[in-house]
């Protein structure tokens, strides 16, 4: 299993059933393609995103992965958590209206139109709100003063490797 490339897309959405939702996107994708889908309230940035799923590949390739699959231990490293519950209530999905980060890694095509048929393609919603992120992260305010929020998550993310 190896990283090719990694796509992120922002859209806001409806959740009627998280498994119903999960099995159309999986119903589009081809072999070796991944199509994860995040809470975007919950990314500081596309390079917290590119860095989760960097460390969860290498995660892989060393034998050290938290989890038995990669799209779960892609939320875990993206969440700097090692619990999957914890990880899924902070990235996971969530029935109702919610803003989706669609993470794309090794897909050979673009799935901007399928997935814009589920959602509604916005970038904004890709925008950090620090102080929600400040609150979910748990970060405090001597880290605040000498790094940035996405500085911190990221450091957050390399951590759960280096504390195995």
């Amino acid at each position: 299993m190896y990283l090719k490339n990694v796509e992120i897309l922002g859209f806001r959405g409806n959740i009627v059933s998280i498994n119903d939702t999960l099995s159309e996107v999986n119903s589009f994708k081809k072999d070796g393609e991944i199509i994860q889908l995040l809470n975007a309230d919950a990314i500081a940035s596309s390079k917290h995103i590119i860095h989760g799923v960097n460390q969860a590949f290498l995660a892989f390739q060393r034998g050290e992965n938290l989890a038995k699959d990669i799209s779960v231990e892609i939320v875990l490293r993206c969440s700097a958590q090692r619990q999957i519950s914890k990880a899924f209530e902070l990235l996971g999905l969530n029935e109702g209206q919610m803003n989706l980060c669609a993470v794309l890694i090794n897909c050979e095509s673009d799935y901007r139109d399928e997935l814009s048929s589920m959602f509604i393609y916005d970038e904004e919603v890709l925008k950090s709100n620090d102080d929600y992120m400040v609150k979910i992260f748990d970060i405090g305010d001597v880290e605040l003063s000498n790094f940035t929020v996405e500085e911190i998550i990221l450091d957050k993310i390399s951590k759960l490797t280096v504390d195995y």
